[in-house]
């Protein structure tokens, strides 16, 4: 017969300290085919488990789940969170206002305030305030900075 103290008893693991696994290099399940999978040279395998950036590689995303273990790398100096792959969304595109609000972002990033040309590359701007030809007195190389089309006066049907 039950007693009701029968009903207050719990499971307890001795061992258990309440801690995420933890994985080695090459020890999380699956993680041979997530890599090959990060790296596109193979499909995204259906499970397993990935770091944030194995499953940007592969074109997930985690989806708000929480890390389900750690990869722990260099004798535990460093570790990362991994995801469960069957968990995993596809990760959001974004929509064309926000594209057109990265470009504007990033152009003034590229554009030196003194010739207004646009580079490849993001400007030191805090420390010499424009572009390294204008800041030396020099042409810039043609391949360094983003030429456009000419634009077209009219185009009206009529």
């Amino acid at each position: 017969m039950d007693s009701p103290d029968d009903n207050d008893l719990v499971d307890v693991d001795l061992y258990d300290d309440g801690s995420f696994p933890e994985f080695g290099n090459n020890q999380a399940p699956g993680c041979v085919a997530v890599r090959a999978a990060a790296r596109g040279k193979a499909p995204a395998p259906k499970e397993g488990l990935a770091t944030r950036r194995q499953l940007r590689a592969m074109g997930l995303s985690p989806g708000g789940h929480d890390p389900v273990a750690r990869l722990i790398c260099r004798g535990g100096n460093r570790w990362a969170w991994l995801y469960r792959v069957d968990l995993a969304v596809p990760k959001r595109t974004p929509t064309l206002a926000q594209e057109l609000a990265l470009d504007r972002a990033m152009a003034a990033r590229q554009t030196c305030p003194t010739c207004r040309r646009r580079y490849y590359a993001c400007l030191p701007l805090r420390t010499q305030g424009q572009c390294e030809p204008c800041d030396k007195g020099y042409e810039p190389s043609p391949d360094t900075v983003m030429t456009y089309p000419a634009p077209a006066t009219h185009r009206l049907a009529a």
